[in-house]
């Protein structure tokens, strides 16, 4: 089964969107300040954004966990 991911980046607000599903939902804090996910109603992840893109470094994974709500 095939899937359409979004991906937009916003070069000027160095800002870099991921989207899954274009289900209803609402953007989430992580624990990095960079990245924000986008959850469903039911609390699936279905997409996320990355803030400050080029400022990130390059040597090393960007990583974010979850918070609980």
């Amino acid at each position: 089964m095939s899937q359409t991911i979004k991906i937009h980046f916003d070069p000027e607000a160095d800002f870099l969107e991921v989207i899954f599903s274009d289900k209803a939902g609402y953007m989430t804090e992580t624990d990095n300040k960079n990245i924000m996910e986008r959850v469903d109603q039911e609390g699936n992840v279905i997409g996320f954004s990355v803030m400050n893109v080029c400022q990130l470094s390059q040597q090393q994974p960007l990583i974010a966990q979850k918070e609980a709500a």
